[in-house]
């Protein structure tokens, strides 16, 4: 086996390897990056639906209260406003979703689904759980769901899920007393749920991936090719001269030139070597005549 092709043979399985390597460790970095931005939009959602609820609560409702006592307005209702909110905002991202599944809710959009109830019982069962982070298949493909427990903490709330006689009258008119009653203090009702498609951040990662691939791909041929033009030059092409005059000298050839020594490497000290012997070799000769 010749010189360069060892040499290729080496570099190839080495280049190879790094290859596979910064492969996995690319695209590793990427899907992690990617569930990352599709974990921070879900936090953004989360965090605007709170905001929402909030607004709501404390410059909304305080409005309406007159009103709301003679026709019951789920205007004032917190879950209603974020609920409606996002539900504008679906009108253009469809695979965005928000919901405020309940196991037991007064208005019937917000019961829960069962992968939904199955969220909730992870809440109820663990007290010091507060969000929860997974993966589902959609009709639109695969989607990040992002969750935080619905939990009684202020009393007030139980006015209008107690029991139908502590309910306003209107609340009653409006939904009727069959769901939305029986709530405790600190029980977990339901959650917030919002889902954030994964298709875009993934599509993304896998084309920055496949173009990191080829870019590197194109780098590891090139260092390839000139480190093949750097051997033949610098080593295989002065060795095949020196080679050519040694298998010349030993049938006899007289008057050979010598070999070009220029510079200061290995190579060169090694032409100066040669070409020494080749002297002495030739005053050798010479005395023997």
């Amino acid at each position: 086996m010749k010189l360069a092709t060892k040499f290729n043979l080496v570099l190839i399985l080495v280049l190879l390897a790094g290859f596979a390597i910064a492969g996995v460790s690319s695209y590793t970095i990427l899907q992690k990056n990617a569930r990352q931005e599709i974990l921070d939009r879900a936090n953004i959602m989360m965090e605007s639906a709170l905001a929402m609820r909030s607004y709501t609560v404390k410059e909304v409702r305080p409005l309406l209260t007159v009103q709301n006592k003679r026709q019951f307005l789920p205007q004032t209702v917190p879950a209603y406003a974020a609920t409606q909110t996002f539900n504008q905002l679906r009108e253009k991202n469809p695979e965005y979703t928000y919901k405020e599944a309940t196991l037991n809710p007064t208005n019937p959009r917000n019961r829960a689904a069962d992968w939904e109830n199955d969220v909730i019982q992870q809440f109820a069962n663990n007290d010091k759980q507060e969000s929860l982070v997974g993966e589902r298949d959609t009709p639109t493909g695969p989607a990040l769901y992002f969750a935080r427990p619905i939990r009684i903490t202020d009393p007030a709330c139980l006015v209008c899920h107690s029991t139908p006689e502590a309910a306003p009258e209107s609340m009653l008119k409006l939904y009727g007393p069959a769901n939305g009653f029986g709530w405790q203090l600190n029980q977990v009702v339901g959650a917030q749920i919002v889902n954030v498609p994964m298709d875009v951040p993934t599509r993304h990662a896998r084309q920055a991936f496949l173009t990191f691939m080829a870019t590197l791909g194109g780098i590891f041929v090139f260092i390839v090719i000139v480190l093949n033009i750097l051997l033949r030059s610098l080593v295989i092409r002065p060795v095949v001269q020196m080679s050519a005059l040694a298998d010349r000298m030993s049938k006899g050839e007289e008057n050979l030139p010598e070999f070009n020594e220029q510079g200061k490497n290995e190579i060169a000290v090694l032409g100066a070597a040669f070409n020494r012997m080749k002297r002495s070799l030739e005053r050798a000769i010479s005395m023997i005549d």
